[in-house]
Order: structure tokens, then C-alpha cells, then sequence
């Protein structure tokens, strides 16, 4: 496993959580709350180019690793500036609770 120095954290996230709330309708209106602002590191692992509407739009998976924190998991995502990444799969490689490496899909808005 590649070690992280805590300098390699010199991203400033914020993680935020999905709120559902009931529209009275039947249906449900979806928001994102800050949950913590946090130092991370992202680096980006592949890319591809999807189709989405009538035009190609390309889709960046990364990496982000942030220090270890409970309660973490797939349904959150991170936001950097004006930049989302949709939370995929969180992993403590060396299972000693010290950093917490997530697997994001970078969506566009």
C-alpha cells in the first residue's frame, strides 16, 4: 500500500450528507447538508467520456483520501469549490482507523 503523508491532505472538502424531505405529494425533495469540513487528498484514477442528453461529457474517477472519520459511506459525497464527487466506496486499506481512501465519481453540473 502507498503511504500518505498528512501533507498530501492539502485539499480543503466539504462532506456532505443527502436530506430527504416529503413533498406532501407522495414524493420527496432532495437536499445536501455539510456534515464537516475536512482536509483531503484528490487524485484522479481514470476517465471516460459518456454520453449524457445530446453531447459527451466526460466522467473522471478519483481517489480521495481524507483521515480516518466514523460514518462515512457511499451515500455522501464531497464538494471542492464548485467540484462534486459522488462517494462510491470507503475503504480503511490497513484497517488501523488513520486514513480513509474513497473511491468518487466526479459529476458535472
Amino acid at each position: 500500500m502507498k503511504a500518505h503523508r498528512i501533507g498530501a491532505l492539502r485539499h480543503r472538502v466539504t462532506l456532505e450528507s443527502v436530506v430527504r424531505l416529503a413533498d406532501g405529494g407522495g414524493g420527496a425533495h432532495v437536499s445536501w447538508v455539510p456534515v464537516a469540513e475536512i482536509w483531503a487528498g484528490i487524485t484522479p484514477v481514470t476517465g471516460s467520456e459518456v454520453v449524457a442528453g445530446e453531447a459527451v461529457a466526460g466522467r473522471v474517477s478519483h481517489e480521495v483520501v481524507i483521515r480516518h472519520r466514523g460514518g462515512v459511506e457511499p451515500a455522501m459525497r464531497f464538494r471542492y469549490g464548485a467540484r462534486l464527487f459522488e462517494i462510491a466506496a470507503v475503504m480503511d486499506r490497513d484497517e488501523r482507523r488513520r486514513l480513509l481512501r474513497c473511491l468518487c465519481r466526479e459529476e458535472f453540473l
